[in-house]
């Protein structure tokens, strides 16, 4: 049995493979072959398009699951797949590759996890600011712990693509790296990772122009001596970096632990036989990037979702109040209010669900000021708008 959560996803059970797109919506990373028609030549389907081709291979096959294969599925296109799927009540289980956008808060993290997405997988990569941006990644350590958070707090696991060797990568900045990823499982915002030596290959922009990356190419026809379908990657020199093959078996050891759990408070030197530099990083930086967290303001071309279950307005023990109650698959939850609200809200709330016509933040502040109630501010971060928004009330 394979022991990485994410790879049992790929090779257990039977997935109807799909795409989202063709291409790479980025497609800026200096160590991926951007100049292939696959990676360059972006074009996304529709939701309507993706879903129907969902619906006729479930007929087809019986089988639920679809792994989308894209280099990256562009967050604006899952949300409107996740929509389509609810909005036609199909049950299915589905996984992804993305890049750790700031798109992905937390409530179309929870859109999605309703709409059967049960992980995603995304490129982490070196793990170091600074070779992140040398990547031209677009995303920075911090982004993608939040992101992480807001996976898996959906109930979505969260696999890291890792990466070390990348040119100018130092012996400092593999153990700061790994020191990254230990704090990310620790914090349980990562569930599963695995490590990838770098390879320059031939068509990437580190292949291309490997004088920008401080690296020289040792023999333009070399390549691996076992390669079978092309030798497509090129062995190079890297006089700036650190001793690279031998960091290899301690990040393997030290991953399959951290995914067991195992050895989370341990110093990261503890996987070398060989002497190498301690960590730089305090020991809070994840949990400070995560209490910093990501402050959001709602937009008023934002769609707001109810995705909860069924509400009605009935009468309530309190004097003047009347009792909204939602039947969610946890059992009923009961929200006091004025009779004005609670009828207002019994109302609205099925007009939010994704069989309904879109529903803006600035549309329903009409509705809900015209209806002769106070302001919408105010009563959108009041108390029983607060418990909605935990039971089901998005905003994407």
């Amino acid at each position: 049995q394979l022991t990485n959560p994410m790879h049992r996803f790929w090779s257990d059970g039977r997935w109807n493979k799909l795409t989202m797109a063709h291409g790479c919506y980025w497609g800026k990373c200096t160590f991926c072959d951007i100049s292939l028609d696959y990676i360059k030549n972006y074009e996304a389907s529709s939701a309507t398009l993706i879903v129907d081709r969902m619906e006729t291979i479930i007929a087809q096959t019986g089988e639920r699951g679809f792994p989308f294969v894209d280099e990256a599925a562009p967050p604006s296109v899952m949300k409107a797949v996740a929509i389509e799927i609810l909005r036609r009540g199909l049950v299915t289980t589905w996984w992804t590759n993305i890049r750790f956008e700031k798109s992905f808060h937390y409530d179309l993290c929870r859109l999605l996890s309703a709409s059967g997405c049960v992980a995603v997988s995304g490129g982490l990569e070196v793990a170091s600011d600074r070779l992140l941006k040398m990547i031209d990644k677009g995303v920075t350590v911090a982004q993608v712990s939040v992101v992480s958070d807001n996976f898996t707090r959906a109930g979505i696991m969260v696999h890291a693509y890792l990466m070390y060797g990348f040119p100018t990568q130092t012996a400092q900045e593999t153990i700061d790296s790994l020191e990254v990823v230990r704090q990310m499982f620790h914090a349980s915002v990562l569930q599963s990772g695995f490590w990838h030596r770098f390879a320059m290959t031939a068509h990437s922009p580190v292949g291309m122009y490997p004088e920008k990356y401080a690296v020289a190419i040792v023999d333009e026809n070399a390549g691996p001596e076992d390669a079978v379908f092309s030798r497509n990657d090129l062995i190079h020199d890297d006089p700036s970096g650190g001793d690279h093959p031998t960091f290899s078996e301690g990040l393997r050891k030290s991953i399959y632990n951290y995914m067991h759990g195992v050895c989370l408070d341990d110093p990261v030197t503890r996987w070398f036989d060989t002497e190498i530099p301690s960590t730089t990083h305090p020991p809070d930086l994840i949990t400070r990037h995560l209490t910093l967290g990501q402050k959001r303001q709602v937009q008023a071309t934002d769609r707001v979702l109810w995705i909860g279950g069924q509400v009605n307005c009935g009468a309530s023990e309190k004097k003047g109040q009347s009792r909204l109650s939602i039947y969610t698959k946890q059992g009923v939850q009961h929200l006091e209010s004025s009779s004005a609200v609670c009828n207002w809200l019994a109302t609205t709330l099925p007009l939010l669900t994704p069989s309904h016509p879109k529903m803006t933040y600035n549309k329903l502040s009409r509705l809900y000021e015209n209806s002769s109630m106070s302001d919408m501010t105010l009563f959108w971060y009041g108390d029983i708008m607060e418990s909605l928004k935990e039971l089901g009330l998005l905003v994407v």
